[in-house]
């Protein structure tokens, strides 16, 4: 028996098992970088679903549990580097949320490891095909992610665990 959530975590991997992994991204920086990477035909794991949205501010971490929730094994959150932010301090409220968020993480159980928050800019497609990269095999050295999905109430037969 397992001490830690993490340890319980790590089902073994079926054979020819890849990983899912969501990334929430600015639309941009980090949007504009993952398509630079991709016209200049970089090579990158094929396993990253882009989620785009207006700003690294505007994604609640909610969106990231939801994620583990529906089947990802990984998440990537990235977007404009500090103080180039189209909207000012959008990635600085994304950055102190993200900190809180970490050790929100731990408590529900999920490896730290399965979580990637990174500034790309426009310019960087190559550090966004790294940044995939990177990602997909340190969460594919995790294993399938399954942990979280046990405390799903959809995943319990739904509804409200309170409820009569």
């Amino acid at each position: 028996m397992s001490a830690t959530p993490q340890a319980a975590e790590q089902p073994q991997a079926a054979p020819g098992w890849e990983p899912k992994i969501a990334a929430f991204v600015c639309t941009w920086c980090t949007y504009t970088g993952a398509d630079l990477a991709g016209t200049s035909r970089l090579q990158m794991a094929p396993n990253v679903r882009i989620v785009r949205l207006p700003c690294t501010g505007r994604i609640d971490p909610l969106f990231i549990v939801k994620a583990f929730d529906r089947g990802a094994d990984g998440v990537i959150v990235s977007g404009c580097h500090p103080n180039d932010c189209h909207y000012n301090a959008g990635n600085f409220h994304a950055r102190r949320r993200f900190a809180v968020f970490l050790d929100l993480l731990k408590v529900l159980g999920v490896d730290e490891r399965r979580l990637t928050f990174s500034w790309v800019s426009a310019s960087e497609g190559g550090k966004w095909a790294e940044i995939v990269n990177e990602t997909t095999e340190r969460v594919r050295a995790l294993g399938p992610f399954a942990g979280w999905r046990g405390l799903s109430p959809d995943a319990n037969g739904g509804g409200d665990a309170g409820t009569p």
